[in-house]
């Protein structure tokens, strides 16, 4: 077996660290995405019954992006198992009390009853904000693209930048608008 292919062959079956920023990316699109890593549906050698999923590190939970009234709309369940023990917590609620719990369920309910997924979301690692344990960050050797792009707020633009945007037309010193 040549080099290349051996490398390739371990690269395949070892578990690879891969790190994900949830700054403003939609919890349900992004657990998608983070379920095929942590069940390992990108690798060639995936099967429903073989254990290949790799570790996944979400940082920045806090700042996630619900769609239009989600926050309010949203519930989630539990029920203690006695009689009379079922609650519903609203999304804004349930992130407010822990800022990574709505990304956990989230990416736990993209699983679809799969057997395995309490063993696969062990290898979940969740941080409200960037503060990620230093033995952690030296095991990731991957970035999981974000599905959709950052915004950049107003207030963080420098003056010397929108003074140089192109403007449509521009106005006089004494115009005023009504």
């Amino acid at each position: 077996m040549s080099i290349a292919k051996r490398v390739q062959q371990w690269a395949t079956f070892a578990r690879t660290w891969h790190i994900y920023d949830c700054t403003w990316q939609n919890p349900f699109e992004s657990a998608k995405l983070i379920k095929t890593h942590l069940m390992g549906l990108h690798k060639p050698i995936y099967h429903p019954m073989n254990d290949c999923g790799d570790h996944v590190v979400l940082i920045n939970t806090r700042e996630i992006a619900l769609p239009g009234d989600e926050w309010v709309k949203r519930v989630y369940f539990h029920h203690t198992g006695y009689p009379g023990g079922a609650s519903w917590t609203l999304a804004w609620q349930l992130h407010e009390k822990d800022p990574t719990l709505v990304m956990k369920k989230a990416v736990y309910n993209a699983m679809n009853g799969n057997l395995q997924r309490r063993h696969t979301m062990q290898r979940l690692h969740l941080f409200a904000d960037d503060q990620v344990p230093e033995d952690l960050l030296q095991n990731v050797t991957n970035q999981i693209r974000t599905p959709r792009s950052v915004p950049q707020r107003l207030d963080h633009i420098d003056k010397e930048t929108l003074e140089n945007f192109p403007s449509i037309m521009d106005y006089p010193k004494d115009y005023i608008l009504r």
